[in-house]
Protein backbone atom coordinates (compact mmCIF):
# COMPACT_ATOMS: atom_id res chain seq x y z
CA UNK A 1 0.00 0.00 0.00
CA UNK A 2 1.01 3.40 -0.99
CA UNK A 3 1.40 5.45 2.44
CA UNK A 4 2.46 8.84 1.17
CA UNK A 5 -0.82 10.25 0.66
CA UNK A 6 -1.55 9.98 4.33
CA UNK A 7 1.32 11.63 5.09
CA UNK A 8 1.15 13.96 2.31
CA UNK A 9 0.33 16.93 4.70
CA UNK A 10 3.30 16.77 6.61
CA UNK A 11 5.53 19.99 7.20
CA UNK A 12 8.14 17.86 8.82
CA UNK A 13 8.10 20.38 12.07
CA UNK A 14 9.19 17.18 14.28
CA UNK A 15 6.26 17.80 16.33
CA UNK A 16 5.59 14.14 16.51
CA UNK A 17 9.29 12.96 16.81
CA UNK A 18 9.56 15.68 19.69
CA UNK A 19 6.77 13.96 21.48
CA UNK A 20 7.10 10.30 21.09
CA UNK A 21 9.98 8.89 22.25
CA UNK A 22 9.56 5.77 19.83
CA UNK A 23 10.26 8.31 17.19
CA UNK A 24 12.81 10.26 18.41
CA UNK A 25 14.40 7.06 19.65
CA UNK A 26 14.78 6.03 15.79
CA UNK A 27 15.41 9.40 14.18
CA UNK A 28 11.58 9.60 12.34
CA UNK A 29 8.77 11.25 11.74
CA UNK A 30 5.32 10.16 10.23
CA UNK A 31 6.41 11.06 6.66
CA UNK A 32 9.22 8.40 7.33
CA UNK A 33 6.70 5.60 6.17
CA UNK A 34 9.22 3.19 4.62
CA UNK A 35 11.46 2.90 7.87
CA UNK A 36 8.29 3.28 9.87
CA UNK A 37 6.48 -0.07 8.38
CA UNK A 38 9.84 -1.41 9.30
CA UNK A 39 9.32 -0.09 12.59
CA UNK A 40 5.57 -0.74 13.09
CA UNK A 41 5.04 -3.62 15.87
CA UNK A 42 7.73 -0.70 18.20
CA UNK A 43 4.93 2.24 18.60
CA UNK A 44 3.13 2.33 21.42
CA UNK A 45 -0.02 3.60 19.33
CA UNK A 46 -0.45 5.65 22.01
CA UNK A 47 -1.66 8.65 19.85
CA UNK A 48 0.47 11.34 21.22
CA UNK A 49 1.56 12.02 17.75
CA UNK A 50 -1.67 12.51 16.50
CA UNK A 51 -2.54 15.03 19.41
CA UNK A 52 0.07 17.10 18.69
CA UNK A 53 0.19 16.88 15.01
CA UNK A 54 -0.66 20.47 13.71
CA UNK A 55 -1.67 19.04 10.08
CA UNK A 56 -4.02 16.17 11.75
CA UNK A 57 -2.05 13.45 10.79
CA UNK A 58 -3.48 10.22 12.41
CA UNK A 59 -0.18 8.20 13.17
CA UNK A 60 -1.88 5.78 15.25
CA UNK A 61 -4.02 4.61 12.17
CA UNK A 62 -0.93 4.78 9.79
CA UNK A 63 1.16 2.41 11.60
CA UNK A 64 -1.83 -0.06 12.55
CA UNK A 65 -3.01 0.29 9.04
CA UNK A 66 1.08 -0.97 8.50
CA UNK A 67 0.68 -3.78 10.65
CA UNK A 68 -2.09 -5.15 8.54
CA UNK A 69 -0.77 -4.75 5.40
CA UNK A 70 2.27 -6.54 7.05
CA UNK A 71 0.26 -9.51 7.76
CA UNK A 72 -1.76 -9.43 4.49
CA UNK A 73 1.50 -9.36 2.37
CA UNK A 74 2.14 -12.78 4.63
CA UNK A 75 -0.65 -14.67 3.93
CA UNK A 76 -2.61 -13.54 6.97
CA UNK A 77 -0.13 -14.48 9.28
CA UNK A 78 1.46 -12.67 12.15
CA UNK A 79 5.16 -11.72 11.13
CA UNK A 80 6.21 -11.28 14.41
CA UNK A 81 7.59 -13.38 16.62
CA UNK A 82 7.10 -12.88 20.77
CA UNK A 83 3.15 -12.62 20.99
CA UNK A 84 2.85 -16.30 20.77
CA UNK A 85 1.15 -15.70 25.07
CA UNK A 86 -0.73 -13.00 24.06
CA UNK A 87 -2.53 -14.90 20.57
CA UNK A 88 -2.65 -18.12 22.98
CA UNK A 89 -5.16 -16.28 25.35
CA UNK A 90 -6.96 -13.73 23.31
CA UNK A 91 -7.20 -15.09 20.04
CA UNK A 92 -10.41 -17.12 21.15
CA UNK A 93 -10.30 -15.93 24.87
CA UNK A 94 -9.40 -19.01 27.06
CA UNK A 95 -11.40 -17.75 30.16
CA UNK A 96 -14.58 -16.67 28.66
CA UNK A 97 -17.61 -17.28 30.63
CA UNK A 98 -21.28 -16.80 29.61
CA UNK A 99 -22.54 -18.45 32.34
CA UNK A 100 -24.40 -15.68 33.27
CA UNK A 101 -26.07 -13.50 30.98
CA UNK A 102 -29.21 -11.81 32.17
CA UNK A 103 -31.71 -9.33 31.52
CA UNK A 104 -31.69 -6.64 28.33
CA UNK A 105 -27.83 -5.26 30.00
CA UNK A 106 -24.53 -6.92 30.54
CA UNK A 107 -21.66 -5.72 32.61
CA UNK A 108 -18.73 -6.65 30.08
CA UNK A 109 -15.53 -6.45 32.85
CA UNK A 110 -12.99 -6.94 30.05
CA UNK A 111 -9.42 -8.88 30.63
CA UNK A 112 -7.59 -6.84 33.09
CA UNK A 113 -10.02 -5.12 35.51
CA UNK A 114 -11.17 -8.76 36.86
CA UNK A 115 -7.64 -10.06 36.69
CA UNK A 116 -6.71 -6.87 39.36
CA UNK A 117 -9.74 -6.36 40.76
CA UNK A 118 -11.29 -9.53 41.29
CA UNK A 119 -13.34 -8.09 44.48
CA UNK A 120 -14.32 -5.15 43.34
CA UNK A 121 -15.36 -6.74 39.73
CA UNK A 122 -18.04 -8.84 42.14
CA UNK A 123 -19.17 -6.44 43.91
CA UNK A 124 -19.62 -4.29 40.96
CA UNK A 125 -21.42 -7.20 39.50
CA UNK A 126 -23.76 -7.71 42.76
CA UNK A 127 -24.68 -4.35 42.71
CA UNK A 128 -25.99 -4.11 39.22
CA UNK A 129 -27.54 -7.25 39.23
CA UNK A 130 -29.68 -6.14 42.12
CA UNK A 131 -30.52 -2.84 41.09
CA UNK A 132 -30.87 -3.56 37.23
CA UNK A 133 -31.24 -7.06 36.68
CA UNK A 134 -28.05 -6.75 34.72
CA UNK A 135 -25.90 -9.86 34.31
CA UNK A 136 -22.18 -10.60 33.60
CA UNK A 137 -19.74 -12.00 30.48
CA UNK A 138 -16.18 -12.30 30.88
CA UNK A 139 -14.55 -12.32 27.29
CA UNK A 140 -11.83 -10.52 25.55
CA UNK A 141 -13.00 -7.32 23.24
CA UNK A 142 -10.23 -8.25 20.76
CA UNK A 143 -8.35 -5.06 20.79
CA UNK A 144 -4.87 -6.54 21.43
CA UNK A 145 -5.58 -8.78 18.46
CA UNK A 146 -7.03 -6.14 16.22
CA UNK A 147 -3.62 -4.04 17.16
CA UNK A 148 -1.45 -7.03 15.76
CA UNK A 149 -3.38 -6.21 12.80
CA UNK A 150 -4.99 -9.26 12.68
CA UNK A 151 -7.82 -8.84 10.83
CA UNK A 152 -9.65 -11.74 10.08
CA UNK A 153 -9.43 -12.98 13.84
CA UNK A 154 -10.25 -9.57 15.00
CA UNK A 155 -13.38 -9.90 13.13
CA UNK A 156 -14.15 -13.54 13.74
CA UNK A 157 -14.10 -12.32 17.74
CA UNK A 158 -16.95 -9.40 17.02
CA UNK A 159 -18.84 -11.79 15.09
CA UNK A 160 -18.65 -14.18 18.29
CA UNK A 161 -19.67 -11.46 20.51
CA UNK A 162 -22.24 -10.21 18.61
CA UNK A 163 -23.81 -13.69 18.24
CA UNK A 164 -23.64 -14.55 21.61
CA UNK A 165 -25.61 -11.23 23.05
CA UNK A 166 -27.75 -11.07 20.45
CA UNK A 167 -29.08 -14.45 20.88
CA UNK A 168 -29.39 -14.13 24.59
CA UNK A 169 -31.70 -10.92 23.99
CA UNK A 170 -29.06 -8.26 24.93
CA UNK A 171 -29.31 -4.66 24.18
CA UNK A 172 -26.71 -2.88 26.07
CA UNK A 173 -23.19 -3.29 26.85
CA UNK A 174 -21.74 -1.75 30.12
CA UNK A 175 -18.18 -1.28 29.98
CA UNK A 176 -15.88 -0.72 32.51
CA UNK A 177 -12.04 -1.41 30.77
CA UNK A 178 -11.68 2.50 28.38
CA UNK A 179 -9.97 -0.18 25.41
CA UNK A 180 -13.36 -1.77 25.35
CA UNK A 181 -15.09 1.02 25.19
CA UNK A 182 -13.70 2.56 22.56
CA UNK A 183 -13.32 -0.32 20.50
CA UNK A 184 -16.65 -2.09 20.69
CA UNK A 185 -18.44 1.39 20.46
CA UNK A 186 -17.94 1.83 17.05
CA UNK A 187 -18.09 -2.20 16.16
CA UNK A 188 -21.27 -3.15 17.73
CA UNK A 189 -24.95 -2.52 16.73
CA UNK A 190 -25.89 -3.34 20.38
CA UNK A 191 -25.39 0.05 22.49
CA UNK A 192 -22.52 0.43 24.33
CA UNK A 193 -22.09 2.29 27.59
CA UNK A 194 -19.58 3.07 29.83
CA UNK A 195 -19.72 1.87 33.41
CA UNK A 196 -19.36 5.57 34.84
CA UNK A 197 -22.72 6.42 32.93
CA UNK A 198 -24.87 3.44 33.92
CA UNK A 199 -23.62 4.50 37.84
CA UNK A 200 -24.66 7.72 37.83
CA UNK A 201 -27.72 6.98 35.75
CA UNK A 202 -28.39 4.61 38.64
CA UNK A 203 -28.05 6.66 41.05
CA UNK A 204 -25.06 4.28 42.39
CA UNK A 205 -21.41 5.45 44.05
CA UNK A 206 -19.82 8.12 45.69
CA UNK A 207 -17.86 10.66 45.06
CA UNK A 208 -14.28 10.68 45.85
CA UNK A 209 -13.88 13.70 48.08
CA UNK A 210 -10.46 14.72 47.66
CA UNK A 211 -10.03 18.42 47.06
CA UNK A 212 -7.38 17.65 43.60
CA UNK A 213 -6.17 14.41 42.17
CA UNK A 214 -3.75 13.40 39.47
CA UNK A 215 -4.88 11.48 36.70
CA UNK A 216 -3.27 9.58 33.86
CA UNK A 217 -5.68 9.07 31.67
CA UNK A 218 -5.29 5.75 29.09
CA UNK A 219 -4.85 6.30 25.81
CA UNK A 220 -7.92 6.47 24.04
CA UNK A 221 -9.46 9.01 26.04
CA UNK A 222 -6.23 11.23 25.86
CA UNK A 223 -7.83 13.29 22.65
CA UNK A 224 -11.59 14.40 24.27
CA UNK A 225 -11.01 12.79 27.26
CA UNK A 226 -14.84 11.81 26.95
CA UNK A 227 -15.10 9.00 29.22
CA UNK A 228 -13.52 11.57 32.45
CA UNK A 229 -16.52 13.79 31.36
CA UNK A 230 -18.81 11.22 31.90
CA UNK A 231 -17.05 10.68 35.65
CA UNK A 232 -17.55 14.21 35.97
CA UNK A 233 -20.61 12.98 39.17
CA UNK A 234 -17.98 11.26 41.03
CA UNK A 235 -14.94 13.45 41.00
CA UNK A 236 -15.66 17.21 42.25
CA UNK A 237 -12.47 18.20 43.20
CA UNK A 238 -10.00 19.82 41.13
CA UNK A 239 -8.73 17.18 38.10
CA UNK A 240 -4.80 17.33 36.91
CA UNK A 241 -4.06 15.78 33.99
CA UNK A 242 -0.55 13.83 33.75
CA UNK A 243 0.40 14.67 30.50
CA UNK A 244 4.06 14.44 30.02
CA UNK A 245 4.19 10.54 30.34
CA UNK A 246 3.67 8.97 27.08
CA UNK A 247 2.04 5.57 27.93
CA UNK A 248 2.26 3.32 30.87
CA UNK A 249 4.35 0.73 28.59
CA UNK A 250 2.09 -1.34 27.32
CA UNK A 251 0.35 0.29 24.70
CA UNK A 252 0.29 -1.16 21.05
CA UNK A 253 1.80 -4.20 22.54
CA UNK A 254 4.76 -2.47 21.55
CA UNK A 255 6.42 -3.26 25.09
CA UNK A 256 7.57 -6.72 23.13
CA UNK A 257 10.15 -4.85 20.88
CA UNK A 258 10.87 -2.00 23.25
CA UNK A 259 11.41 -3.21 26.92
CA UNK A 260 13.59 -0.30 27.50
CA UNK A 261 10.70 2.52 26.34
CA UNK A 262 8.21 0.59 28.11
CA UNK A 263 10.08 0.75 31.12
CA UNK A 264 11.21 4.07 30.64
CA UNK A 265 7.52 4.98 30.91
CA UNK A 266 6.53 3.25 33.67
CA UNK A 267 9.49 5.18 35.61
CA UNK A 268 8.36 8.25 34.82
CA UNK A 269 5.22 7.72 36.61
CA UNK A 270 6.38 6.20 39.18
CA UNK A 271 7.90 9.09 40.02
CA UNK A 272 4.62 10.83 40.45
CA UNK A 273 3.47 8.69 43.12
CA UNK A 274 4.57 11.04 45.90
CA UNK A 275 0.95 12.46 45.88
CA UNK A 276 -0.81 9.28 44.32
CA UNK A 277 -1.70 8.68 40.90
CA UNK A 278 -5.77 8.05 39.58
CA UNK A 279 -6.49 5.34 36.86
CA UNK A 280 -9.36 3.98 35.04
CA UNK A 281 -7.04 1.60 33.30
CA UNK A 282 -6.76 -1.29 34.65
CA UNK A 283 -3.82 -2.48 32.46
CA UNK A 284 -2.39 0.88 33.08
CA UNK A 285 -2.90 0.59 36.97
CA UNK A 286 -1.58 -3.16 37.00
CA UNK A 287 1.26 -2.41 35.00
CA UNK A 288 2.29 0.78 37.44
CA UNK A 289 1.83 -1.73 40.32
CA UNK A 290 3.99 -4.33 39.57
CA UNK A 291 7.16 -1.60 39.20
CA UNK A 292 6.57 -1.28 42.31
CA UNK A 293 4.29 1.86 43.12
CA UNK A 294 2.37 1.70 46.18
CA UNK A 295 -0.09 4.79 45.89
CA UNK A 296 -2.08 3.49 42.61
CA UNK A 297 -6.01 4.58 43.11
CA UNK A 298 -8.17 3.39 40.29
CA UNK A 299 -11.40 5.31 40.63
CA UNK A 300 -14.10 2.88 40.25
CA UNK A 301 -12.64 1.21 43.45
CA UNK A 302 -12.54 4.24 44.62
CA UNK A 303 -16.56 5.01 44.04
CA UNK A 304 -17.25 2.03 45.02
CA UNK A 305 -15.39 2.31 48.20
CA UNK A 306 -13.78 -1.33 48.24
CA UNK A 307 -10.22 -0.06 48.56
CA UNK A 308 -9.09 -3.24 46.70
CA UNK A 309 -5.48 -2.98 45.05
CA UNK A 310 -4.46 -4.38 42.62
CA UNK A 311 -3.25 -7.80 42.57
CA UNK A 312 -0.46 -7.98 40.00
CA UNK A 313 0.52 -11.03 41.76
CA UNK A 314 -2.56 -13.52 41.59
CA UNK A 315 -3.77 -11.61 37.97
CA UNK A 316 -3.74 -14.71 35.58
CA UNK A 317 -4.81 -17.01 38.27
CA UNK A 318 -7.76 -14.62 38.97
CA UNK A 319 -8.60 -14.52 35.17
CA UNK A 320 -8.71 -18.04 35.19
CA UNK A 321 -11.22 -17.88 38.32
CA UNK A 322 -13.15 -15.53 36.60
CA UNK A 323 -14.02 -18.57 33.85
CA UNK A 324 -15.76 -20.51 37.35
CA UNK A 325 -17.23 -17.67 38.47
CA UNK A 326 -20.73 -18.51 39.95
Amino acid sequence: MEYKDKVSACTHCGKCREHCEFLNSYNIDLSDTERLKELAYHCFLCGKCTIVCPENINGQELVLQMRRDKVADNNGKLTENGYGMLLREKKNYLFKNYKHVAGKSVLFPGCNFPAFYPETTRKLSEILNENAGMGMIFDCCGKPISELGLIQEEEAIIERISRELEQAGIEEIVTVCPNCYYYLKPRMKLQVVSVYEKLSELGIGQAIEVPEIDVFAPCPDRVNLSLQEKMKPFLPGRVNQIQDVQCCGLGGCAGVKEPELAGKFRDALKEKNNSGIYMYCASCAGNLARAGCSDVHHILVDILKTEEKPDQKRSLLNRLKMKFYS
